[in-house]
């Protein structure tokens, strides 16, 4: 049996490939499809099967693209009502492959149309060998409940509750758990950083399985979730249809610096991709920094929207096509255009820049004790409760997306996150907004604790 895990950092994505007999199976595929075919070409493998868990909210899958490149057939639970063509999974779906059992198990819950895929390799064993469980069961957490226009969260709560004890929980303790996310994704709020796991082990520490009875589950995974991206309903929709092949995108046209500018004059947003210390010593005036080194694609998606049509900053065209098929995994395919040369293009035109000043921790301690500062803390809030410096106003950077904080713009402000990335985005964005008055502080609040400088949790403080 062949067997390979693809992971997708930038979207703490994971995606599968397993074969028999030269036939295989993909399971939830990316947008950018290459990386299957590559694979299956070097190990002399034909793609006849691509199952999809459920209707991906966070990105947009390649099933189409890939059905289209290999004919494969397409597999979906019964419940996702696909308008492309596929096979209906139900209850108990089985699919030989070569040695290879593929039982299907409807698990609604994280959606209504989620399934999870038990395998046995029938050459070492007819007993299961993993269970793919999409975005029903991750590792260290279960799926968001709130991702359905037909169900409260309550009652898709509920269903994930039956169908994780009846059902996932009545898979033998050896049993490996593939999910589809893993740490960093907004599908669920406390997944651990392993890749793959057991049930046994989940059984074990898993705090959604430690859960007594079904009303509590219900309280307990609905409370506190993370703020949803509007796109996120949109993706599901994207992938309901099927997604062109990147290949049909529109061209991102080169433009000179006076056409950039031009561009941005008449209300165009201008992307920049590179590091935040980059952007920080020097940008466009009015561009907006999300570094392709972080969580770029779920940021533009949620702070610009699916249909923004963002020209691109870079340093070099291979961050340009990156940032493309990034923005693209998403679902942001309206990105025209890019600013040929970069930056040093720009200033060689005669054409000025801006800069974002940048404090450290101690300075920003020192700062706050001698003189008017604000500081603003724009991350989520659970971890705002854990910990946050004293006096500090808090509004998340994806508030961003609907309004800029209401704070003083007379007075510096010193924005942080947990370690940069954050508090960069949201300094572009508030000097995009007209806010004069913006300090990053380097490294966030994870160098204000490792600085031992104080901090509030509820009403007490930590020294």
């Amino acid at each position: 049996m062949y067997f390979e895990q693809f992971y997708l950092g930038c979207l703490s994505h994971a995606s599968y490939m397993f074969a028999s007999d030269g036939e295989a199976v993909v399971v939830d595929p990316q947008r950018d499809v290459e990386i299957y075919l590559k694979a299956a070409e070097e190990n002399k493998l034909s793609i006849r099967h691509i199952f999809e868990t459920h209707l991906h909210a966070d990105f947009v899958s390649g099933h189409q693209e890939l059905a289209a490149r290999t004919g494969a057939k397409i597999y979906i639970g019964a419940q996702a009502d696909a308008t492309f063509p596929h096979v209906a999974v139900k209850d108990s779906f089985q699919l030989q492959v070569g040695t290879i059992s593929i039982t299907a198990l409807e698990t609604p819950g994280h959606t209504a149309e989620s399934i999870c895929l038990v395998i046995a390799d029938e050459e070492q064993s007819r007993d299961p060998w993993a269970v793919f469980t999409g975005d029903t069961l991750f590792i260290g957490d279960v799926g968001r409940p709130d991702l359905s226009k037909r169900h409260t969260p309550a009652e898709l709560a509920g269903m994930l509750y039956d169908n994780l004890h009846n059902k996932i929980l009545k898979l033998p303790n050896n049993v490996l758990v593939y999910p589809a996310h893993g740490a960093g994704s907004l599908c669920g709020r406390n997944m651990r950083a392993e890749r793959v796991s057991t049930i046994g082990t989940e059984r074990l520490t898993n705090y959604a399985l430690q859960i007594q009875g079904r009303d509590q589950f219900i309280r307990q995974v609905t409370s506190n979730l993370p703020v949803r991206p509007e796109y996120f309903l949109q993706d599901a929709e994207i992938n309901r249809a099927g997604a062109p092949a990147l290949s049909d995108l529109e061209a991102l046209s080169p433009m000179n610096p006076a056409e950039f500018k031009a561009l941005l004059e008449d209300g165009g947003i201008a992307l920049d991709v590179r590091p935040a210390e980059q952007f920080a010593i020097g940008h466009v005036p009015g561009s907006v920094n999300i570094a392709l080194g972080g969580q770029f694609a779920s940021w533009a998606g949620a702070l610009l929207g699916l249909a923004a049509r963002p020209v691109l900053i870079a340093e070099s065209q291979q961050e340009i096509d990156e940032a493309r098929v990034r923005l693209a995994r998403v679902g942001l395919e309206g990105a025209c255009a890019y600013l040929k040369g970069g930056v040093e293009a720009w200033v060689h035109a005669g054409l000025p820049l801006t800069t974002i000043s940048q404090i450290g921790v101690d300075d920003l301690s020192l700062r706050l004790r001698a003189e008017p500062m604000q500081v603003l803390d724009v991350r989520r809030e659970p971890e705002w409760d854990a910990g946050h410096i004293e006096d500090a106003q808090w509004w998340p950077l994806d508030n961003f997306r609907v309004a800029p904080p209401e704070i003083d713009r007379n007075t510096m402000v010193a924005v942080h996150c947990k370690g940069g990335y954050r508090s960069m985005i949201a300094c572009s964005l508030l000097r995009r907004a007209g806010f004069e008055k913006v300090v990053n502080v380097v490294g966030g609040f994870d160098a204000w604790q490792q600085a031992k400088l104080s901090f509030v949790i509820e009403k007490s403080v930590v020294t």
